[in-house]
């Protein structure tokens, strides 16, 4: 049996049952950072990914993205996903063989293990370290979730990391699955015009970006800090620095009492 899955860029991948080479499937893109995605919605990718910097950088081959339709391993003649809850209550729940079919699936693609994650409020918050070590590896597996979750047993079997993308309640884990990915992947060599600008942004080294200005100079009364147009470039860094530390405090106590200050 044949198992349509979707994908996007450059990287074409047919999925079959039947384990695939990846590498036949595309010799130049076999090795670049992969997101795999296993959802209800399968057209809901790439969405925003396909846009803007993503998605050249799509395009261009510097990260793939391989998307599997949970639908087509559900059971019967209707390709029943859900059922209702054991011990009573509201909604349904995934049920565990089926992501666990869907997820044996992509595993098979695989040619390096990477972190298999289940897209859920009660999950780890992702964070920019977290981003930082996705990125180290080939990729990772995100299982969007949907309804009242999915089968614990499944997250068990799998040793499945839960991650949340904040201390709310989404309808499912698509939106969250972009964001992430977004995430990651601007943090890939050549994604961005500078990489420089990586290494000021917010949390990257645990403070709050500083305020940034742009032309004109002066805007309803309001004029960029002469600092700025000094031309000094240690008293720009100093500034900013300060800034950082200045908005951490204020805004995110939780992080500056996590920062050490060098």
């Amino acid at each position: 049996m044949s198992l349509p899955n979707k994908s996007h860029g450059r990287k074409s991948i047919s999925a079959s049952v039947t384990p695939r080479d990846l590498m036949g499937q595309d010799e130049r893109l076999a090795h670049v950072w992969t997101a795999d995605i296993i959802t209800l919605f399968p057209d809901s990718f790439p969405g925003v990914l396909g846009q803007s910097l993503t998605g050249r950088a799509l395009t261009e081959g510097k990260w793939a993205l391989s998307i599997t339709d949970l639908r087509l391993f559900g059971d019967g003649k209707h390709k029943n996903v859900d059922d209702t809850p054991a011990g009573g209550g509201a909604g349904m729940v995934l049920r565990a063989d089926v992501v666990g079919k869907a997820i044996d699936h992509v595993l098979r693609l695989q040619k390096t293990k990477k972190p298999l994650i289940f897209l859920s409020p009660r999950g780890q918050v992702f964070n920019q370290n977290m981003a930082n070590e996705w990125i180290q590896g080939a990729g990772v597996i995100l299982l969007a979730g949907r309804f009242e979750g999915v089968d614990q047993r499944v997250i068990d079997h799998y040793g499945i990391q839960e991650v949340s993308l904040g201390d709310f309640v989404m309808s499912g884990g698509e939106i969250a699955a972009q964001a992430m990915i977004d995430a990651c992947v601007r943090l890939l060599p050549g994604v961005l015009g500078n990489a420089a600008s990586i290494e000021q942004e917010s949390h990257q080294h645990g403070l709050l970006e500083h305020p940034q200005y742009t032309r004109p100079n002066e805007w309803n009364g309001r004029t960029i800090p002469d600092v700025l147009l000094s031309g000094n470039h240690q008293k720009i860094d100093e500034w900013r620095r300060s800034e950082s530390e200045e908005l951490t405090k204020t805004r995110r106590p939780d992080l500056w009492s996590a920062f050490k200050p060098r």
